[in-house]
């Protein structure tokens, strides 16, 4: 890709799609960073949840959250996720953990601290790949290639299934999963800050048929394609 401007590219979508591993892929591909903003979240619940605070005490949450100064080690392949400087990497994709992070993704302010971070990331590392639920539509709007990645929510729960048992954790009956996605898709679209949705100007990408090389084939074409022309 061309190395004498700025270029963001934003990957959005609902849980299970492969946007981080996706975003990944296509970032080493492109020669730009990766930022997985759902890690941030993840490692908010994960703050949450460990250090017992009521996820309802909205001052308690963004104070702890700030004070952690979330931010990635990028010298790591996916950048590590660090809290208070320790790496969190390892603690942010456990179940209890997953339970938690769209009600928490929810609050308005804690989103807005979220946002500010996520733009300064973007000063510090101006070519990027940023995945998400809102990185198209508000964190980045004038994001130079923007995609929204989506399969079915049974497509999804295979993946998900899939992601636990490599991990070693028990793994629910499929349609509890896929249950609890179509659950999170529907406060994820509702939620009244930060809501899911497809940019108008977004490629929206149908990842259910597709292998995980077909889906970054195809964005990075999209991306080379544009940015080229």
């Amino acid at each position: 890709m061309p190395i004498e401007s700025d270029l963001i590219i934003t990957i959005d979508g609902p849980a299970g799609t492969g946007k981080s591993t996706v975003a990944r892929l296509l970032a080493a591909r492109l020669g730009l960073d990766f930022l997985d903003t759902g890690a941030m979240y993840r490692a908010a619940a994960a703050i949450v949840i460990d250090r017992g605070i009521d996820p309802s005490d909205i001052e308690a949450v963004v104070e702890t959250v700030a004070d952690a100064d979330l931010h990635f080690d990028w010298e790591t392949d996916p950048p590590e996720m660090l809290a208070w400087l320790r790496p969190m990497n390892g603690r942010i994709r456990a179940a209890d953990v997953t339970k938690l992070v769209s009600p928490l993704a929810a609050l308005g302010e804690l989103r807005e601290h979220m946002v500010r971070k996520q733009r300064l990331i973007a000063k510090q590392h101006p070519r990027l790949v940023s995945e998400g639920r809102d990185q198209g539509s508000i964190v980045f709007p004038d994001a130079d290639v923007k995609f929204y990645l989506d399969a079915d929510p049974d497509v999804r729960a295979k993946r998900r299934a899939e992601q636990l048992a490599e991990g070693g954790q028990c793994m629910p009956e499929l349609d509890v999963l896929c249950d609890e996605i179509r659950e999170r898709d529907e406060r994820d679209m509702s939620r009244p800050v930060g809501p899911l949705v497809c940019p108008d100007d977004a490629i929206r990408v149908d990842t259910g048929p597709l292998t995980l090389t077909g889906v970054v084939d195809l964005l990075e074409a999209e991306c080379r394609a544009r940015i080229n022309a």
